[in-house]
């Protein structure tokens, strides 16, 4: 516990069985769950997750936004952490994420990537420019200004869970997630910078860079109408 706050930190993983080994070992003592969501990996990852004390859920249905849709849906924290099971993600900033959540009354952060290897990447390289097009588009579409629309850690109050509309199974729910709090007029969103490392990434990436890239961006505008029409629906 964090400031008298139950901690749930939730990872969906698909062949992930050496980086969720050092996710698992460097997580710090106050999370009290930690739920592992085995996205029909053909590795050994749930096996590992559960040597490390990881509560693991199977779900079948293949996506980024399933698995993450069955891990939220069985937390029991107060608050909850999101990461990759690549090891990416500094586990380090949870602790600091939590506190700034608590200190400023805040619902919800997002994790905001300051890349600290990014000249060792070609690959990330690739990933920043696309990502720096997302956050434009965001603008553009939203008038939200977001830096890292595509971070997959994030801070929040369980209770933000009732409040928003998830629908993608696939890559664009962590966009659509951000998108729902940043716009909503009832939720206290912030971007909090972390550092992030891809060249040290544990094991192959799963994104492809064109495909996801372009299912993400047509998202953007799907979502953006939906919106509208449910807006002028009321």
């Amino acid at each position: 516990m964090r400031g008298n706050k139950k901690i749930s930190v939730v990872i969906p993983c698909h062949n992930e069985e050496v980086g969720i080994q050092k996710v698992l070992s460097t997580m710090p003592d106050f999370v009290d769950e930690v739920i592992v969501v085995d996205n029909n990996s053909e590795d050994r990852t749930a096996e590992v997750a559960r040597e490390y004390g990881a509560k693991v859920l199977l779900e079948t249905r293949q996506g980024y936004g399933a698995a993450y849709k069955r891990g939220l849906s069985e937390a029991c924290g107060d608050i909850i952490v999101t990461m990759d099971g690549d090891a990416t993600y500094p586990r380090i900033a949870i602790a600091y994420l939590v506190d700034i959540l608590f200190e400023d009354e805040l619902d919800f952060i997002s994790a905001w990537r300051i890349a600290i290897d990014w000249r060792e990447s070609f690959d990330y390289m690739l990933r920043f420019i696309g990502n720096k097009i997302f956050n434009l588009t965001i603008l553009l579409l939203y008038q939200k200004h977001i830096h890292d629309s595509q971070s997959g850690m994030w801070v929040f109050n369980r209770d933000v869970l009732d409040s928003i509309t998830l629908e993608s199974d696939g890559m664009p729910f962590s966009q659509e997630f951000k998108l729902e709090v940043f716009c909503s007029k009832h939720l206290r969103a912030r971007e909090v910078p972390i550092q992030f490392s891809y060249y040290k990434r544990k094991g192959e990436s799963k994104l492809s860079l064109w495909r996801d890239g372009i299912i993400n961006y047509i998202n953007l505008f799907t979502k953006r109408y939906k919106m509208l029409f449910k807006k002028s629906d009321k």
